[in-house]
């Protein structure tokens, strides 16, 4: 016969495994984040961001464009091997990963604008906690632009 005692402490490891399944899950940046332009307050794309092999990619998924806005819009202006290629689905974020020693913020990797061709390094965090403000920051040097990414609720 199995004892209480032994009872008692699978579910309490149960409960700690899920806890600490369902804390990571709240803390990752994996899913679908609706882009706003931090100089016009438009929300502009839906970017999903993944994860492979230890580090993030966000692809463009939706854009929302407006009546004079090219509907199919292609990168004529980026560098690399993004040129001339479709803005949806295109990678925009690679390379993230998680900074070392800080759960809720990621760097080391890139980011593009398609709309300037512009590719920058890229920082993103959770700030005070809430995990369906992404923010997202692309620098070069001492100059940077931050934005807010809203979280797309399932």
């Amino acid at each position: 016969m199995i004892s209480s005692k032994i009872i008692l402490r699978s579910i309490v490891g149960c409960f700690f495994v899920f806890t600490s399944i369902f804390s990571f899950a709240q803390t990752s940046i994996e899913g679908q984040w609706q882009t706003k332009d931090d100089e016009t307050g438009r929300i502009k794309s839906i970017v999903e961001i993944v994860e492979i092999d230890g580090e993030y990619f966000g692809t463009i998924i939706d854009l929302f464009r407006l009546p004079d806005e090219e509907e199919d819009p292609y990168c004529d202006k980026c560098d690399d091997d993004r040129k001339d290629k479709r803005v949806l689905g295109m990678e925009i974020v690679r390379n993230m990963s998680i900074t070392k020693d800080k759960d809720n913020e990621w760097s080391e990797g890139t980011i593009c604008d398609p709309k300037k061709g512009s590719i920058y390094d890229c920082e993103m965090w959770f700030e005070d906690g809430n995990t369906d403000v992404l923010k997202v920051r692309g620098y070069i040097w001492f100059v940077f632009r931050t934005q807010e990414w809203y979280r797309v609720s399932d």
